[in-house]
């Protein structure tokens, strides 16, 4: 053989020409897509035991020595952006948990699950010799079966503010019923609601700010009275002001420093260092007399305000608040209905905010101020008590998916019934659709079926029920014509869901849905799994 022509023999003894880098792998054909199916699979695998109420907690710990720090949550999302996986098939489905927490903020297990078993389906469908591409067509025309018989499910209250209160507490609490909060699930089921309706429409979560602080117990979290910033009040200044004028600023106030970057200054006395040093006060006195020509009582600024500045407003009885961090600067700036301020030569034209009261409060330990009675009530405050930091932390991830649920659900305003109602009505109507189709696409649909129960099924069997008995009896309540049939998870048997409370946001199932048999469509179109060699560093 020439030694032009490099190849490797393959099993007929045939010479396959060297394409690729001599540490560069291809997987090619049924190993490529069993290697994409065994990746998605275990990881659907990993997460299903958090499925439903009574889903279990993981306990992530770093491999790294060096760093201490643990997490104990049963958050799908949680806990897939910390796994570190090879892969490729198990990266999409991770990264299509982040996208549904991102887009709906709750549903991240269901969606890789849900996937998952699609995954697993499809695998028996290709033992069978079903081509992928007919499987794909089948799954398809499944989805838009399921989806329609989803929205058909979905009714709104919008037009009954008490009515539709009453909808979003059903949904938070069912939302709530699979987290950690769910001891004390009436409480945080007024508080997420509450905070949520003060946005009035608007769906920026930031506005809702989130503090933790260790002791106590989850009962006694509260909604505060107006807002909480977590900084305290400058020495001097008064900690008790009625009706200000609040100026929020971005603006330096550290006059020690001069600010053109790369300049040297050459002095040959210390008169002259004395000199400057004056300079550069007279030119922050300045800077503060036009900050007081704006008549504020209350000076809130993001960075640091060093001594001299302070002590000029303090004198003229203004109470100072320094270093308040971006994030507060923000929601301060939406609750007092207050401009960030960073120029201050158009006292005119500039918005100061307004509140009732501010005063200095003590949480736990800890000082804070409160803003009573805001200008713009929209921002809120939640401050989270318990145990631990390791509680705090999963208190947190709760919460924040209650409350993107709860704003999904004030934007899409229709809801559903949970308990694996609406997965069943879909798996029923995908296996009639099934009887209707001629070909091999009927096996996929009916696979895309058998799929839907899967899910009420690992909601079951997480909670210790025999699963078998309660979905065939689900299936056939719902086949029946039953509108609110689904599973109790707290007593194992058949329940009303309209009696039980138990709903969900239609916006949530139908992403989950939708992201899923995209995932598993895309990795079921994988037939070669290519792998690059490292780039080699020059002189190696």
């Amino acid at each position: 053989m020439s030694g032009a022509y490099q190849g490797k023999l393959d099993a007929a003894g045939n010479v396959n020409p060297q394409i690729l880098s001599e540490e560069a792998e291809d997987s090619r054909g049924e190993m490529a897509r069993m290697s994409s199916f065994v990746g998605a699979i275990a990881v659907a695998d990993l997460v299903k035991t958090t499925l439903g109420p009574k889903g279990m907690d993981k306990i992530l710990k770093s491999a790294d020595p060096n760093e201490q720090k643990i997490t104990v949550t049963n958050d799908g999302a949680t806990i897939l952006k910390s796994l570190y996986v090879d892969n490729p098939a198990a990266k999409i489905l991770i990264d299509i948990s982040k996208t549904q927490d991102d887009e709906v903020g709750d549903g991240t297990t269901t969606v890789a699950v849900f996937a998952g078993e699609l995954l697993r389906e499809a695998e028996q469908l290709i033992l069978q010799k079903i081509h992928p591409q007919i499987i794909i067509q089948g799954w398809r025309l499944a989805v838009a079966e399921a989806r329609k018989t989803l929205l058909s499910l979905a009714w709104d209250n919008n037009a009954d503010d008490e009515a539709f209160r009453k909808d979003l507490e059903n949904v938070v609490g069912t939302t709530l019923s699979s987290k950690l909060l769910v001891q004390e699930k009436e409480h945080f089921i007024a508080l997420a609601v509450d905070s949520v309706l003060r946005l009035k429409g608007s769906d920026d979560l930031k506005l809702i700010q989130v503090i933790k602080k260790a002791g106590g117990n989850l009962k006694d979290s509260f909604l505060a009275d107006g807002f909480v910033l977590e900084k305290k009040i400058s020495n001097g200044s008064v900690r008790l002001m009625q009706n200000p004028n609040i100026m929020v600023a971005n603006t330096s106030m550290d006059y020690d420093k001069i600010k053109i970057f790369g300049s040297k200054v050459k002095v040959d006395s210390i008169e002259k260092v004395a000199e400057i040093e004056a300079a550069e006060r007279e030119k922050m006195r300045r800077k503060v007399d036009k900050i007081l020509s704006y008549g504020p009582n209350v000076f809130i600024n993001r960075q640091l305000i060093y001594d001299y500045p302070e002590s000029l407003m303090v004198e003229k009885g203004v109470m100072v608040i320094e270093h308040a961090d971006f994030d507060g600067v923000e929601r301060l700036s939406a609750v007092l209905g207050a401009e960030i301020l960073s120029t201050f030569d158009n006292p005119d034209s500039s918005k100061l905010g307004s509140c009732g009261t501010i005063e200095e409060i003590i949480i736990g330990e800890d000082k804070a101020i409160s803003f009573k009675n805001c200008q713009e009530g929209r921002a809120s405050t939640i401050v989270l008590r318990g145990a631990s930091s390791h509680l705090l932390d999963e208190a947190e991830r709760s919460l924040h998916d209650a409350l993107c649920v709860l704003i999904q659900t004030i934007k899409n305003k229709r809801v559903i019934f949970g308990g694996g109602h609406s997965e069943m009505a879909m798996s029923n109507a995908t296996d009639a659709l099934a009887k209707t189709i001629p070909g091999k696409k009927s096996l996929a649909i009916e696979a895309f079926g058998r799929a839907l129960r899967k899910l009420p099924t690992i909601i079951a069997d997480n909670g210790g029920f025999d699963s078998s008995e309660l979905v065939s009896e689900l299936r056939a309540a719902v086949n029946n014509g039953s509108k609110t049939a689904g599973i109790d998870m707290n007593k194992g048997v058949l329940g009303d869901m309209r009696e039980l409370g138990i709903k969900e946001c239609l916006r949530v199932k139908e992403q989950a849905l939708l992201s899923a048999s995209e995932a598993a469509e895309m990795i079921l179109r994988v037939d070669e799994i290519v792998t690059c060699a490292p780039r080699k560093r020059e002189g190696y």
